[in-house]
């Protein structure tokens, strides 16, 4: 951990070399984000409720999910541009220092402008909070706190297979971004309103609806109590990534530069 926190200091002083940049990009993330809330907005304009979720519910939802993808992307942005370091040949350099290569690759980006879009989500989240008329009590306090921990495990999990992939492909496969970005776009919604066979997929491939829609019923009342632990049992979902990460470093040869 003192050496994360010394590349944590090293990305934050390089950013803060220039703050007016800094500012308007956290800005630019706080209003893209916006317009996906606005578009929510609108569409309750017209229903009144989503598969018996109402507007707030709504927004609890799409809250906690934009703040899960925008920690995991905080922390794990090397892993979404690895292909660059495959490619460039620099992975060998990372080969050769005696420390574990993915914290060298954590530490090579992380990326504080998704300050402005973690604030978005803490806005929308808050104000779904508010007037959702949830009934909070401990036991939810932590499930919120798990399905936190667990979405960024979840996510971070999938920027892991990306870069994983790049040791056999050399490049990026852009088919990765339907798991990342296009599941903050649907995580909007509960995964049960995609259908009985898209709920399963993500119950048991990769588990969005274990870091969603069950611990969103429990919350909501809707559920069982033990849908509350889901998120942490979604962490396992790093065990099989890193095994493929493991896998792509031992057969990793140098591209050359």
């Amino acid at each position: 951990m003192k050496l994360y926190w010394k590349y944590f200091l090293i990305q934050l002083k390089s950013k803060m070399e220039y703050k007016t940049s800094f500012v308007l990009t956290c800005i630019g993330q706080f209003l893209v984000s916006f317009n996906v809330f606005l578009g929510v907005y609108f569409m309750f304009q017209r229903f009144s409720s989503v598969q018996g979720f109402t507007y707030q519910e709504i927004l609890l939802c799409f809250g906690i999910t934009l703040m899960e993808f925008s920690l995991a992307e905080s922390v794990a942005r090397g892993f979404d541009l690895f292909s660059v370091l495959i490619r460039k040949g620099e992975f060998d350099r990372i080969m050769v220092r005696p420390r574990n290569e993915i914290l060298q690759v954590l530490g090579s980006r992380m990326e504080f402008t998704r300050i402005g879009r973690m604030l978005q989500a803490a806005v929308m989240f808050t104000y779904g909070v508010s007037v959702s008329h949830v009934a909070w009590t401990f036991p939810k306090v932590l499930t919120v706190i798990f399905m936190l921990i667990g979405g960024t495990a979840v996510f971070s999990g999938i920027f892991l297979l990306f870069a994983s992939v790049c040791f056999f492909t050399l490049e990026g496969l852009e088919i990765f971004n339907i798991f990342t970005d296009g599941a903050r776009e649907y995580g909007k919604y509960p995964v049960c309103i995609y259908g009985k066979r898209v709920l399963q997929i993500c119950t048991f491939v990769i588990p969005y609806a274990l870091i969603q829609y069950y611990p969103l019923m429990f919350l909501l009342d809707r559920g069982k109590e033990w849908y509350g632990l889901l998120p942490l049992a979604a962490c396992l979902f790093l065990v099989p990534c890193f095994a493929l990460w493991k896998c792509g470093v031992r057969h990793y040869t140098s591209c050359g530069s």
